[in-house]
């Protein structure tokens, strides 16, 4: 949660694993794998709005749409869930963690 954007888009691109064919030929032909490929599979997670991707779905696994592609989807949603976290963080205080961890009535067995 402390990855700068250019490091997330580094990672994405280097170690999430692509259900994408051998050759862009065969990708064309044939489809991803979204099964098997893991920035799809992220981005079913993250991803808020089902339309796009259930389009993105489609399009990815007939062929239309690369694995580049799909990553670069995958790399602006973390990093953007990733700055608000960032920008959230950078709020948090000494005094706000001591009074989120100070013993207190939580009042939560009264009637």
């Amino acid at each position: 949660m402390t990855d700068t954007p250019k490091q997330i888009a580094k990672k994405v691109n280097k170690y999430a694993f692509s259900g994408g064919r051998a050759t862009i030929e065969e990708h064309r032909e044939k489809g991803a794998d979204l099964e098997v490929d893991i920035p799809y599979q992220y981005l079913n997670f993250f991803m808020e709005d089902d339309e796009k991707l259930a389009e993105i779905g489609q399009k990815y696994g007939s062929g239309e749409m690369l694995s580049g592609e799909v990553k670069k989807e995958l790399i602006t949603i973390l990093q953007e869930i990733v700055k608000g976290h960032q920008e959230r963080r950078a709020k948090v205080t000494d005094e706000v963690v001591r009074e989120f961890m100070s013993v207190r009535d939580m009042n939560i067995f009264k009637k």
